[in-house]
């Protein structure tokens, strides 16, 4: 395991210390030395070709190059994260979800360039998901309607990895399209669903109760967080 110490300024000691916890040593690959199958009494086989098996932490590691503490603070994240905020007119950007916004766009917008869509099952349920819940984030931030606010933050993902994906400036029309219509329904499942729920906090002085929760979701298709 190797370990990156972004220096005395930040709080946290080193791995195996008391406050390892800390974000001080900061751990940015992991190296895995393969040399045997273990068997099924226990014993060990040497293998034909031993080898290493490598973890790099992409994010951390550019952050390391590029001289800040966090994977949200490099150059990618910095566009992202700005035009989250100028698209919602946020003006802090340590919020955390303008990150989970910005994280998510990737995640989708990659998914969507590899074939897959939103749907009920499987992957396109995963993505189905990760699109759902950077809206619910955006309408956290209150923006919700309007056309849309997540499906626009594809332009600022060209500018920042279309050099490097090719293919994501060529399916942009692809993933623009896909991320609209499903915020849109979703928008909609939202405003239903958050309205009701406020009618059960009311009647429920703030609380809700098991039932109404799966009511909720499995009904009205509101996300249980």
């Amino acid at each position: 395991e190797i370990f990156y110490d972004h220096g005395p300024h930040i709080a946290g000691g080193p791995p195996g210390s008391p406050d390892e916890d800390g974000d001080r040593f900061i751990e940015i690959w992991n190296l895995v030395f393969m040399q045997f199958d273990r068997q099924s009494d226990g014993s060990l086989q040497p293998l034909p070709a031993p080898c290493v098996d490598t973890g790099m932490g992409l994010e951390r590691l550019a952050a390391v190059l590029q001289g800040v503490h966090g994977n949200y603070e490099i150059d990618l994240f910095r566009h992202l994260v700005s035009k989250a905020a100028e698209l919602t007119g946020t003006s802090d950007l340590d919020n955390k979800s303008l990150r989970v916004i910005a994280d998510h766009i990737r995640a989708c917008s990659f998914l969507i360039v590899d074939g897959v869509l939103p749907s009920n099952e499987g992957r396109g349920y995963v993505l189905r998901r990760i699109i759902r819940r950077a809206v619910r984030h955006l309408w956290k931030l209150g923006t919700l309607g309007d056309g849309g606010y997540f499906w626009r933050l594809v332009g600022p993902l060209c500018e920042v990895m279309g050099n490097a994906y090719p293919e994501l400036l060529e399916k942009r029309m692809l993933v623009e399209r896909a991320l609209k219509a499903e915020e849109a329904a979703f928008a909609q499942t939202l405003d239903a669903g958050m309205l009701r729920l406020e009618g059960y906090l009311e009647r429920g002085k703030g609380r809700i109760d098991g039932e109404q929760l799966f009511q909720l979701h499995d009904t009205y298709g509101c996300p249980p967080d």
